[in-house]
């Protein structure tokens, strides 16, 4: 039918119990199959074989009676005698042999019969003389018999015995029988009981190969993950592996169609019936999948994988064949596996991707309405102070209550979730720039409410970037990364103005942040093409003015703007990590540079020293220690002739990791200078540790160490300070002959500043050294 519902079409028998025949004997069929459905198939197999033997008895016993009737002078009671015993034997066929193939007494029993058989056929031939013709006929019938049901030791007697009959009869016969016609009767009796007894030897080894492989594939399918069911096109089972228990928890005859229907879950019900039809409509051999939820018999639901194939063709099935897997532990390690892709592990949050996807949707929900986003990015602030001195369960505490926290102030329609680290991300629609602001208040005042974390209360804050944008803009709305993107500036925006508040979005911030990319492009560009020169400024004794040594200072020859002084570019050379390649390449550059002095002015350059600064990121260089020693084997400069200047702030951070760094520094033979000191925090426990030269004296004291303020007192403590330590002081920045005096009275020992020289070229260092020589 062209409206899906023929016969075929209809899979399971409809919840009302209004089935068809066919289905009422399926359902019987499989209610009283056994548990072994071959082993059943070899009793009907039995059973029909004594049968059949029973009525070719039947048969015989009538041809006799039909005999008598003839030719014999017995009277009716004879006839009513042997039709007495055909319908005994008629009878014997109406028996339930199904139920009673299976019985431990019917091989004997069978047996019995049999010699029954042969000796009433015994009994007739010795009777009737003309009868001595048909008894090897009946006894070919009794062996063929025996070898469709009993071994062949029961063949053999069974022939032996008709073979000693047929001897007797020769022997007692009236009317001697030709030896030739006798022989010969034996000679086939004896055939036939041979082939009779090799036929039931035969069939022996193959039902016991038989039976050995029906059970080996029982044991397969017992064990199988499948459970295998054969379903009838108008529904009822006619086979169920024993694996169902296993899968469903269900007994094999407990099985039927009915169950199958009521065990489906209601939600994938209409998409089983579905897949049902597609089974059972189509091609011979075809197979359909479909993914169901199945209550077992302990009333559990588990996620199934159901394969139909249509065997309908098939005349041995006339059936669906459908197998059903568990994949529940599948679908639970999906569903796992989604969640970590899709959520944050410690909050349970949505993550980066998750968001992600909501603000794409959020975009394409509002395109039409022209509805507004507002993106928040929540960072909190000094988390890592947190992490590093209560420990990282603490912090996981800090961020677990701070989601907890913003998912409060947020209405349920909002989308929460953790970017990453201490970020976290707000998705909200419909709600202007002022409501936004509202909103960030109130965030941050949840953030800044005390927190216990273990035996300490903290109190943190957070900086917020908010961006806004119509889902209308644009073609296709506004573009999700730009929108984050702008967040994350402003946001930025609201830590560089001090932290603990929000900043909303302005274009300036991008136009800044391409600004910086284009300063980042140009440093690296003029990295690579050698734009930067390096400048040495000298420092002398101040006693009697003689060149010691010089510092080496990189400038940017720049091909626009001319030469560019260090303060334009070395805070985006350390913000950016170039300051590394950078400080390398300076490091050659002096060393390189010393040892070109040394060959041209051997006594004068052999007696100077080359002072190179380290940034901060410079010095925390995994590789710097190998760097500066391969630089100056390269060069082939004496060690103690380069002085590193480190500052005093650097050297309070990870105090243990920098003074290993400066010991091994120490070891390759320079010299270690602390630069600006005075501006730092450093300790003089901690600076006794330190393995330093040098103490060079920040400008900013020497800048006023001629007035009345106080800074050549200062000044004089870092110098006698230096003299404790027994290092060497360098003041820096001197401009004046009153500070250059007043550090001599002090007892300050080098210099450097405008005073005696500006930084400048080589060139200009090269004449100071060549002059020094020709005195």
């Amino acid at each position: 039918m062209s409206d899906g519902t023929s016969p075929r079409s209809l899979p399971f028998r409809t919840r009302d119990g209004k089935g068809s025949a066919q289905e009422d004997r399926a359902g019987t069929d499989q209610r009283t199959m056994s548990v072994n459905a071959l082993e059943q198939h070899e009793g009907e197999y039995r059973a029909r074989q004594i049968r059949l033997g029973t009525w070719v008895g039947v048969a015989v016993i009538a041809i006799g009676a039909v005999r008598v009737h003839l030719d014999w002078q017995g009277g009716p009671l004879l006839v009513a005698a042997i039709a007495f015993v055909g319908v005994a034997q008629a009878a014997m066929a109406l028996l339930p042999w199904r139920r009673l193939v299976d019985r431990p007494w019917l091989p004997r029993a069978l047996f019995a019969w049999w010699l029954g058989n042969l000796a009433v056929l015994l009994a007739f031939t010795a009777y009737d003389v003309a009868a001595l013709a048909i008894y090897p006929a009946g006894v070919t019938l009794i062996l063929a018999s025996t070898a469709a049901l009993a071994s062949e030791r029961a063949v053999i007697g069974i022939g032996a015995a008709s073979l000693v009959g047929y001897v007797s009869l020769v022997l007692t016969r009236d009317r001697p029988v030709t030896g030739t016609l006798a022989a010969l009767s034996l000679a086939l009796m004896a055939g036939v009981m041979w082939f009779c007894a090799r036929t039931a030897s035969n069939r022996r080894r193959l039902d016991a190969a038989r039976l050995s492989a029906e059970r080996r594939i029982e044991a397969l399918l017992e064990n199988s993950s499948d459970a295998v069911i054969a379903v009838l096109p108008l529904g009822g089972v006619t086979y169920c592996s024993p694996s169902v228990r296993t899968v469903l928890g269900y007994e094999q005859g407990f099985v039927t169609s009915d169950l199958l229907m009521d065990i489906t879950h209601p939600d994938f019900l209409p998409v089983v019936m579905e897949w049902w039809l597609s089974v059972a409509n189509g091609a011979p051999g075809s197979s359909a999948r479909v993914e169901s939820r199945i209550r077992r018999a302990d009333g559990a639901w588990i996620y199934a994988d159901v394969i139909g194939t249509n065997r309908l063709d098939d005349p041995s099935l006339e059936a669906a064949v459908i197998s059903i897997r568990d994949i529940t532990e599948r679908k639970e390690l999906e569903e796992e596996l989604t969640r970590q892709a899709f959520a944050d592990s410690l909050t349970g949050m949505p993550n980066r991707a998750l968001f992600r996807d909501r603000l794409e949707h959020a975009i394409a929900r509002n395109r039409r309405g022209g509805g507004r986003i507002t993106l928040l990015l929540v960072d909190l602030d000094d988390f890592k102070l947190v992490n590093d001195s209560l420990g990282h369960n603490a912090g996981d505490q800090l961020i677990a209550s701070t989601a907890l926290r913003l998912h409060q102030q947020l209405r349920s329609a909002d989308t929460l979730a953790r970017l990453g680290g201490d970020e976290f991300a707000i998705l909200v629609e419909d709600i202007d720039e002022f409501e936004a602001m509202d909103l960030g208040d109130r965030l941050l005042a949840a953030i800044r409410r005390p927190l216990r974390l273990g035996n300490r209360e903290v109190v943190c804050s957070a900086s917020i970037g908010v961006a806004t944008a119509k889902a209308s803009e644009g073609e296709d709305g506004p573009d999700p990364g730009e929108l984050l993107r702008n967040a994350d500036l402003a946001m930025y925006a609201a830590k560089a103005a001090g932290r603990d508040r929000y900043a909303l979005f302005d274009p300036a911030m991008y136009a800044e942040i391409l600004r910086e990319a284009d300063d980042r492009a140009e440093l690296e560009r003029a990295l690579a093409d050698e734009e930067f020169v390096v400048h040495y400024q000298p420092i002398v004794d101040l006693p009697t003015s003689r060149l010691i040594g010089v510092e080496a200072l990189v400038r940017w020859q720049h091909p626009v703007r001319g030469l560019v002084g260090p303060n334009a570019f070395i805070p985006l050379a350390e913000s950016t990590g170039l300051i590394v390649p950078l400080g390398r390449w300076v490091l050659r550059q002096a060393c390189q540079q010393l040892a070109q002095w040394c060959a041209e002015f051997p006594e004068s350059a052999g007696r100077i020293r080359m002072n190179v600064n380290l940034s901060a990121r410079q010095f925390q260089h995994e590789g710097l220690v190998e760097e500066v020693g391969q630089i100056l084997a390269e060069t082939g400069i004496d060690p103690h002739q380069m002085v590193l200047e480190i500052t005093e702030s650097l050297l309070m951070q990870d105090t243990d990791s920098t003074i290993e760094t400066l010991g091994r520094l120490k070891s390759l033979g320079v010299r270690l200078a602390i630069d600006d000191f005075g501006t730092g925090y450093s300790s003089l426990s901690y600076l006794k540790r330190f393995p330093v030269d040098i103490l060079k004296i920040d400008r900013s004291f020497v800048d006023g160490i001629d007035t009345e303020n106080g800074d050549a007192t200062l000044a004089e403590a870092v110098v006698q300070l230096g003299r404790a330590l027994q290092l060497q002081t360098v003041a820096e920045g001197i401009e004046t002959q009153e500070q250059w005096s007043t550090l001599q009275d002090l007892g300050c020992e080098f210099g450097q500043g405008y005073l005696f020289a500006k930084p400048g070229a080589a060139e200009a260092i090269s004449s100071i050294l060549g002059g020094a020589r020709s005195e």
